[in-house]
């Protein structure tokens, strides 16, 4: 069964216009999600709406409101706010082209698969991709989604493209303003810089996601397995301390070493915990061309 599209629209470039699906390009069906329940009857917890004095409110007497001072609010009607809603023109205007590295990865939001929503659009839509590709350029417009409009950029993905929504301006805080304190500079000696370089020369590899465990929804797996099957929880070994750092250096010589070079790859794999039983539960892998 071919998977809903997200969104469906058109990408326009000048006079050129083609049609086009949006997908979800990540998941989250496969986290393991927790409920609250009462302790002693394993009844599920509900919550209602209430003031700060519990006083129980009705759905239809909520209404939003702005805290300008302590406790003091405007209030804002729905209606108001849906005037403030951005209507969907389901286009994405291409307005601008640059370099992929000219865009710090901050300002990335939540990424989209594209694909020709017809053999009427391949043409048009491999043409841009080839030439994305070809320029080594991404694609920068506007797009709006779920009422809101946000930045886009568009870049070549395997045989498709990708949308990643970008953060405004005024969403990034100031890096400036948190690093403030840092020194520009330390009493750092060549031979250490040296010696970290190495290190991470040996640690240098291929991006592999499939190298990186998600430990804690691993564990909550065996805990969850356990608890069905009356058996005590296999967490592995406990993770040792890492020792306190006394002399930089030493620590580098030390951790060379150790290093055979490698990326977390070469870590030992630990036994994947068995999901438990769910009704029609299918585990799907995604891969970004």
């Amino acid at each position: 069964m071919a998977q809903r599209a997200y969104w469906n629209g058109h990408i326009r470039l000048s006079l050129v216009t083609f049609p086009v699906r949006l997908h979800a390009a990540v998941t989250e069906t496969e986290k393991i999600r927790l409920h609250k329940i009462e302790r002693s009857t394993g009844r599920r917890i509900h919550y209602q709406n209430a003031t700060e004095d519990q006083h129980r409110v009705e759905p239809a007497d909520i209404v939003k409101g702005y805290e300008y001072e302590k406790n003091q609010y405007v209030p804002i009607e729905d209606d108001e706010l849906k005037k403030l809603r951005v209507e969907s023109k389901h286009m994405i205007d291409l307005v601008q082209f640059t370099d992929m590295h000219d865009i710090d990865a901050i300002y990335f939001e939540k990424p989209y698969y594209i694909v020709p929503d017809g053999p009427v659009a391949d043409e048009a839509f491999v043409t841009l991709r080839d030439s994305l590709r070809a320029a080594k350029k991404v694609a920068l417009g506007q797009i709006t989604l779920a009422g809101k409009e946000r930045i886009s950029c568009i870049r070549p993905c395997g045989k498709g493209l990708v949308l990643e929504t970008l953060r405004y301006a005024n969403e990034v805080r100031r890096a400036s303003e948190i690093f403030r304190d840092i020194p520009e500079d330390a009493d750092v000696s060549k031979d250490q810089i040296d010696l970290a370089a190495e290190l991470i020369e040996r640690k240098t590899a291929p991006f592999d996601p499939t190298a990186f465990k998600d430990h804690y929804q691993e564990g909550l797996l065996e805990i969850i397995n356990a608890k069905l099957h009356h058996r005590r929880p296999d967490l592995g070994p406990v993770e040792r301390q890492p020792a306190k750092v006394v002399n930089i250096m030493d620590a580098l010589k030390r951790s060379l070493k150790e290093s055979g070079g490698g990326a977390p790859t070469s870590a030992p794999k630990q036994r994947r915990a068995p999901r438990p039983k769910r009704h029609a539960s299918t585990k799907r892998k995604h891969k970004a061309g």
